[in-house]
């Protein structure tokens, strides 16, 4: 039997503190992303070199959400939530001490790419919590909702605090203050989520068996077409987030005049349209599809908003109130990729941890090609030929979307059989 429980607008009742410590830690998690590529810079480092440790980052960061759906069926989310936390905190202040403390440009990509392995492993167990919480015709709106928490801690509060605090207490003040964010956050979601329920039916298997399983991470994306074709197109959705964050400071600071504190309010006002569109689109996708949803939303939206954010600026110049336009934009379209989350083990329901693996797998691979694309893009092209890159991407997303097959619950006839089919263990 699937577990029942009340919801608000589709928002589990049973997990809200969870959702909020979700909030809390990526607030802390987010500090730096809107500034900390312009700061190495000002370090005396070069743009490329920037790049690059945001690159690093996106790989570990990668590595640590392709393990982390299979580990918290091994070992629990809670246990894979508490590593994360942990990891997350040490490494956060060796970065701050000996890498930018020191201007060590080694130390900066040691420790800052540890510290990639940290926030997947306690961000992306949350989702394995919700699928083993959530009746599965709910999934997609208890999504939403997940990722509208993201979108707060991340994007909102997590750009709009500093905004005020690096005029106030500097970069590495406002990176300070990050820490006393995932502390509290990383300590809520230790009490709030202990006694929820989680999977058991792994935790049975010998070494081997958890080996195998852990593998089938992998294996299920050129076993499983459908899986293979979700993957692209989730590798494609937070190309322009990831991206943005670390090319735009640029642009908007050093060449349009914007203030740090502008760029960053900016940027706030994407995260902040994001809050209610990943559950406006969790709950339209219910009703249209997800597919359809994702294809001519997600990727078409999300296409013409990257050319909008560098254009529309580029025309108009230091202009907040029209910088605003195509943040709000990006905002609106980029949650339209939220059924995504529901596609993957509704396509694998006997082996859903795995199928969430490749999920997040896919989520890390975009935090590490965002950046990489500008690496590889910025000397040739400069920042129009990295945003051209994003949003030829998106449109090849469209075509891909076509070749994912997936039954979704409550459609037609086909709604209990798949009901059953996915059945919580």
């Amino acid at each position: 039997m699937e577990t029942v429980n009340k919801t608000w607008l589709g928002l589990p009742l049973n997990l809200i503190w969870g959702y909020v410590a979700i909030a809390i830690f990526m607030t802390g998690d987010g500090f730096e992303l809107a500034f900390l590529s312009r700061y190495i810079t000002e370090l005396g480092f070069s743009p490329a070199q920037s790049s690059m440790a945001f690159t690093l980052y996106g790989l570990a960061a990668a590595i640590a959400a392709w393990v982390s759906g299979v580990l918290a069926e091994i070992i629990t989310p809670q246990k894979t939530m508490k590593i994360g936390f942990i990891l997350w905190c040490i490494f956060h202040v060796l970065f701050l001490v000996f890498g930018l403390g020191d201007a060590n440009y080694p130390l900066i990509l040691l420790f800052y790419g540890i510290r990639g392995l940290a926030y997947p492993l306690f961000l992306y167990s949350f989702i394995v919590v919700i699928v083993n919480n959530v009746r599965s015709d709910s999934v997609s709106s208890a999504l939403g909702w997940f990722w509208t928490v993201y979108s707060i801690g991340i994007g909102v509060a997590g750009s709009y605090i500093p905004s005020f605090t690096i005029p106030m207490f500097g970069e590495m003040g406002t990176l300070w203050l990050a820490l006393v964010f995932c502390l509290a956050g990383g300590i809520m979601a230790m009490i709030a989520l202990r006694n929820v329920k989680v999977p058991t039916h792994m935790q049975s298997l010998s070494r081997k068996e958890k080996f195998t399983e852990l593998s089938r991470a992998v294996t299920l994306i050129y076993t499983n077409k459908n899986i293979l074709a979700s993957s692209f197109v989730r590798i494609v959705n937070t190309l322009s987030l990831f991206g943005f964050a670390v090319i735009m400071p640029m642009m908007f600071v050093d060449d349009l005049g914007f203030t740090t504190s502008e760029w960053l309010q900016v940027w706030t006002a994407f995260f902040f349209a994001t809050i209610f569109s990943n559950v406006f689109w969790g709950v339209i996708s219910e009703k249209i599809g997800w597919i359809p949803t994702v294809r001519w939303f997600g990727c078409i939206g999300m296409a013409f908003s990257t050319l909008a954010f560098y254009y529309i600026p580029q025309h108009f110049g230091h202009n907040f109130a029209v910088a605003l336009i195509p943040a709000i934009m990006l905002g609106i379209f980029v949650a339209a990729f939220v059924p995504m989350a529901a596609v993957f083990p509704a396509l694998e329901p006997k082996h859903k941890g795995a199928a969430i693996s490749v999920y997040n797998l896919s989520a890390g691979l975009s935090n590490f090609l965002a950046p990489a694309i500008a690496v590889i893009v910025l000397p040739y092209f400069s920042t129009l030929g990295v945003v051209i890159a994003y949003a030829g991407l998106y449109l090849i997303a469209f075509w891909v979307s076509y070749k994912i097959e997936v039954k979704q619950p409550g459609f037609g006839e086909e709604r209990r059989e798949l009901e059953e089919a996915v059945t919580l263990v």
